[in-house]
């Protein structure tokens, strides 16, 4: 099983409005938990492999993440002028990165050049670190996520000037 199946499965799951879903195989076994009455954010992912477990401590603060707040009217003004602006949002949940490694340079900062491919961060799921590659052209306007902090499903990671 590889990521984009387990996407489509988080997908699946939080859409079918079950409180607990397991998928088990020969070599691989995921659970996946949600609160019941669907369309909430996945809380428990699962896997009993070493090269794939995920420690209970790291999967704590994803859960403790604050959730959405009220919009701000400043924050309305924001949000107003960035409707001309494309998302580029994490395709799963995990721990953002924007280095490579500590000792690296930044992938990308406010203000690069970003063509459809290249690299613009890691995010670190089930010991695996996967680079999130741009979908689209334009010149990186914001950072919406803070370097080490955790990542949910479809969460908004960079804005995109595409002009």
């Amino acid at each position: 099983m590889d990521i984009r199946d387990i996407q489509n499965l988080i997908k699946f799951v939080s859409k079918a409005e079950v409180s607990e879903v397991k998928y088990k195989t020969k070599d691989f076994e995921i659970t996946i938990k949600t609160p019941l009455g669907g369309n909430e954010n996945v809380s428990y992912i699962s896997a009993p492999q070493p090269i794939y477990q995920q420690s209970q401590a790291s999967a704590a603060p994803a859960a403790a993440a604050p959730l959405a707040t009220p919009a701000t009217p400043a924050e309305s003004s924001d949000k107003a002028a960035e409707g001309n602006y494309i998302t580029i949002k994490s395709p799963m949940i995990g721990t953002f990165y924007r280095r490579p490694a500590p000792d690296k340079d930044i992938f990308v900062n406010v203000g690069d050049t970003v063509t459809e491919g290249k690299v613009v961060c890691v995010i670190e799921a089930m010991k695996l670190f996967n680079q999130i590659e741009s979908e689209v052209k334009g010149k990186i306007v914001k950072v919406l996520v803070e370097d080490a902090s955790p990542v949910e499903y479809d969460q908004p990671l960079f804005l995109v000037d595409p002009s």
